[in-house]
C-alpha cells in the first residue's frame, strides 16, 4: 500500500507544469495534502497490524556465552573408604568408633595431593521466550544449554555435591548438548482490576540480586540470589503494595514451590516409599525497588527435607565393595538412578539485601542471609540434616556385634547422630566501578559452618561460590565491545573452612582436622582452590 500510495505521488508531481493552469495548480496541491493524509492514517494502521501480529506469536531472544576455566586445588584430601575387612573394632567413650582403617596413630588413612586443570572450555545457550496471551496475561519462558566441551553424557562421578545432576540444578549444570526448561511460567496481572497479580510454573527463581551484576546483566530472578539460586515449579501471589504507599516499586509477594515429589516415578506402586513431598513457602518483599536503590526481605521454609533429591550418578569406584571393584572394567562406572530415603528435617532461611546504582555508574551492594536447621533426628546413608548417620558394627551373621562374632562391616541405624538446631549465617558483599571500555568488579563472600542457602544451580564451575562454608574472593574486569557483546576476565578464590558446602545432608567437618586425619568425610575434602576465567557473551 505504502509503495501505491508513493507510486502516485510521483507520478503527480512528474505531470508537466505547462499542462496545468493556476487552478489546476492549487486542485492539486489539496489532492496532494488529501493523500498525505490518507498516508499517515494507513501506515499508522499498517504500524498497528504488524505489531499486533508480532506479539500473538513467541518472540525469541537470548545470549551465547563461550568460557574458558583453569582451575587449580590445593591439599584435595581423600579418606579412605571405611570398609572393615576383618580389622579389629576400637571402643572409644562414645562406642565403636573404629572399623574403619586407621594409621597407628589413630588419624584416618588418606591421601592428600594437589590437582590442576589447566584448561576446562564451557559453551552455555540460553534461549530466553515470551508472548502477549491477553491484555493482563504473559507467558515467558527460557531454555538452557551448558556443556563442558567434548562431553554429553549427562552424568558425572559423585566427588561432590556439585556433581549431583537432578532437576533443581540442571540448569548450572554441565549436563549436554540438549535444551532443557530453565523457567517455563504466565503472568496475570491485575487481577480484577485489582493490584495482586498470579504466576505459576517452572519459577524464574535463579540470579536475583545482588548476583546479577558479576553476570552483567538485569535481574533475573525474584527471590534473593543469596539465598535461592535454585529452579524449581510453584506459584506466586504478588500485591503491588506500592500503589497505596506511595514508594515506587514496593511489592510483597508469597511463594509456593514443590522441591521433590514421594510418591510418583519412585516405585510407588510395591508399597515400599517412606517419605513425604518436599514444600516450600515464603515471603519475599521488595520494600524500595526505585531503580535507584533495591532492599529486599525474604523469608521462607522448606518443610520434611529429604536425605537427598531425585537425580543420576556416576558411582565411584571406591564406594563399591572390594568384590564390584574387582569386576569393574578400567575406566567404567555404574550410573544409577538416586532418589531419597527419608525425610531428615526442615530449613528455614532468611535474609536482607540492599543495591544501589549511582549517577557516577558505580554498583554497590551487601547483603545478610541466615539459615536454621532443624532435624527431627531421622537419616539415610549420607547423614541427616547436617549431622551424621549413626553407624553401628555388625558381624557376619548380619547382627549387631555381641561379642562372639568378628566384625565385618558397619551399618546404619536409619537415625542421626543428633537433632539440634543449627543455625548458619554468611554476608555478601561487592562493588562495579566504570572503567576503560567497560567496568571493574569486587566481590567477598563468608558462610559459616553450618550455612545451608539453596543455590547449587549457580554455574560456577568450583561450585556455588555463594554456597561456600567459608572465604570467597572474585574479581573481575568486563569489556563491553558493543551493547550486545562483552568480554569478562576474572578469577575466584575459595579457602574452605567446613565440608559440604551446598548440602544439606551431613555433619560439616573442620577441614584442617580432616587433612591432619582428625576427621572423616565421604567425599574428597578441598582446602583451597583458585579458579581464573575468560569468557565472550554475545546477546540477541
Amino acid at each position: 500500500m505504502r509503495k501505491f500510495l508513493t507510486l502516485m505521488l510521483a507520478a503527480l508531481f512528474a505531470l508537466p507544469a505547462t499542462a496545468m493552469g493556476a487552478t489546476d495548480v492549487e486542485e492539486l496541491k489539496k489532492q496532494i495534502e488529501e493523500l498525505q493524509e490518507d498516508m499517515k492514517y494507513l501506515s499508522k494502521s499498517v504500524s498497528k497490524a504488524e505489531k499486533h501480529a508480532a506479539t500473538d506469536r513467541i518472540q525469541f531472544y537470548g545470549d551465547l556465552r563461550v568460557k574458558a576455566d583453569t582451575l587449580h586445588y590445593k591439599n584435595v584430601t581423600n579418606v579412605q573408604p571405611p570398609f572393615i575387612n576383618g580389622q579389629s573394632v576400637v571402643t572409644g567413650a562414645s562406642g565403636y568408633t573404629a572399623g574403619f582403617n586407621v594409621n597407628p596413630d589413630g588419624t584416618f588413612k588418606r591421601k592428600t595431593e594437589d590437582l590442576d586443570n589447566d584448561i576446562l572450555y564451557t559453551t552455555r545457550l540460553r534461549l530466553g521466550m515470551k508472548a502477549k496471551v491477553y491484555k493482563n496475561v504473559n507467558f515467558s519462558g527460557r531454555l538452557s544449554m551448558y556443556k563442558n566441551w567434548g562431553d554429553s553424557t549427562g552424568t558425572k562421578v559423585f566427588d561432590s555435591w556439585n556433581s549431583f545432576t537432578m532437576d533443581g540444578t540442571n540448569g548450572g549444570n554441565t549436563t549436554g548438548d540438549w535444551l532443557r526448561v530453565e523457567r517455563a511460567y504466565f503472568d496475570w496481572k491485575d487481577i480484577g482490576g485489582s493490584n495482586f497479580y498470579l504466576s505459576m510454573g517452572r519459577r524464574p527463581s535463579t540470579y536475583g540480586p545482588p548476583s546479577q551484576y558479576r553476570e552483567n546483566e538485569m535481574r533475573g530472578g525474584t527471590p534473593s540470589g543469596h539465598l535461592v539460586h535454585f529452579n524449581f515449579d510453584g506459584i506466586t501471589v504478588g500485591y503491588k503494595l506500592g500503589k497505596h504507599t506511595g514508594v515506587d516499586g514496593q511489592v510483597v509477594r508469597f511463594c509456593y514451590g514443590q522441591g521433590f515429589e514421594s510418591e510418583w516415578g519412585n516405585g510407588e506402586l510395591f508399597n515400599e516409599i517412606d517419605t513425604k513431598d518436599v514444600h516450600l513457602g515464603g515471603f519475599n518483599i521488595d520494600a524500595i525497588n526505585d531503580g535507584t536503590n533495591l532492599l529486599q526481605f525474604t523469608l521462607f521454609r522448606a518443610v520434611d527435607v529429604t536425605d537427598g533429591f531425585k537425580g543420576t550418578i556416576a558411582v565411584p569406584t571406591g564406594f563399591l565393595p572390594p568384590s564390584l571393584q574387582q569386576a569393574m572394567f578400567p575406566g567404567f562406572n555404574m550410573i544409577t538412578r538416586v532418589q531419597p530415603t527419608t525425610n531428615i528435617g526442615d530449613i528455614t532461611l532468611g535474609g536482607v539485601g540492599f543495591t544501589r546504582e549511582e549517577m557516577n555508574g558505580i554498583n554497590w551492594f551487601g547483603s545478610f542471609g541466615w539459615t536454621q536447621s532443624d532435624p527431627n533426628g531421622k537419616a539415610g546413608m549420607f547423614g541427616g540434616l547436617l549431622s551424621d548417620a549413626e553407624m553401628v558394627p555388625v558381624s557376619s551373621d548380619g547382627n549387631p556385634l555381641d561379642g562372639t562374632n568378628d566384625i565385618v562391616a558397619m551399618d546404619f541405624t536409619g537415625n542421626s547422630t543428633d537433632n539440634k538446631k543449627r543455625d548458619g549465617f554468611s554476608i555478601y558483599a561487592g562493588v562495579q566501578i566504570p572503567a576503560w571500555m567497560g567496568k571493574v568488579g569486587l566481590e567477598y563472600n563468608y558462610g559459616s559452618k553450618y550455612w545451608t542457602p539453596f543455590t547449587q544451580a549457580q554455574d560456577d564451575i568450583l561450585g556455588s561460590k555463594l554456597a561456600t562454608r567459608g572465604h570467597v574472593g572474585e574479581a573481575y574486569y568486563i569489556f563491553d565491545i558493543n551493547p550486545k557483546m562483552f568480554i569478562k576476565v576474572g578469577g575466584l578464590y575459595y579457602d574452605y573452612k567446613y565440608t559440604g558446602s551446598g548440602a544439606p545432608v551431613g555433619a560439616p567437618q573442620n577441614v584442617d582436622e580432616v587433612l591432619a586425619g582428625q576427621a572423616y568425610s565421604m567425599l574428597p575434602v578441598v582446602d583451597k582452590a583458585w579458579d581464573g576465567y575468560a569468557s565472550l557473551t554475545v546477546k540477541f
